[in-house]
C-alpha cells in the first residue's frame, strides 16, 4: 500500500477516513504482535509509515472538528 498524501486524505469522505483509519490500525496491530513474537517481517520500515499514515488522517479528522 503506498503511502498516502494528505492532499489524498483530504479529499476522501469521512467515512473513507474512518475505515481508512481502522484499516491501518489493525493492519499495525498485527505488525506489532508479529515482531513482539519474535517473527521476521518482510519490511521492517512499515510500521514507522503506517504510523505517520495515522497521525496524518487523525490530523485532518481533527482539523474538521
Amino acid at each position: 500500500m503506498p503511502i498516502l498524501r494528505m492532499s489524498e486524505i483530504r479529499e476522501m469522505s469521512t467515512e473513507d477516513r474512518e475505515e481508512k483509519l481502522q484499516e491501518l490500525r489493525t493492519e499495525l496491530t498485527k505488525l506489532q504482535t508479529m515482531i513482539k513474537a519474535g517473527g521476521a517481517i518482510e519490511n521492517p520500515g512499515r510500521t514507522h509509515v503506517l504510523k505517520k499514515t495515522i497521525a496524518r488522517i487523525l490530523t485532518v479528522i481533527n482539523e474538521e472538528e
